[in-house]
């Protein structure tokens, strides 16, 4: 279940060869579930920066977010981001 205060890293296999590693994201606001201006199924994350710092709000799909790295099969998801701390 996403709850606020849990953070989740980036699946994008790019982040790690072109960047400084992944991109890291906090999960600010419990998951929207009633149709509105937002959409349905969305929550609200920040960015987190190396040194902690919260930057850039916005809404993502709820089902960007995942417990494992990994699918169903064993095989390393590509999309999406993976849950890193409670």
């Amino acid at each position: 279940m996403i709850q606020p205060g849990q953070t989740y890293r980036s699946l994008n296999p790019r982040d790690e060869q072109y960047g400084d590693g992944p991109r890291r994201i906090k999960v600010v606001d419990a998951t929207i579930t009633t149709p509105g201006v937002y959409g349905f199924g969305k929550v609200d994350v920040v960015t987190l920066t190396e040194d902690g710092r919260e930057i850039r709000r916005r809404s993502i799909e709820a089902s960007q977010l995942h417990d494992s790295p990994t699918t169903r099969d064993g095989k390393p998801r590509r999309t999406g981001y993976a849950l890193e701390q409670q």
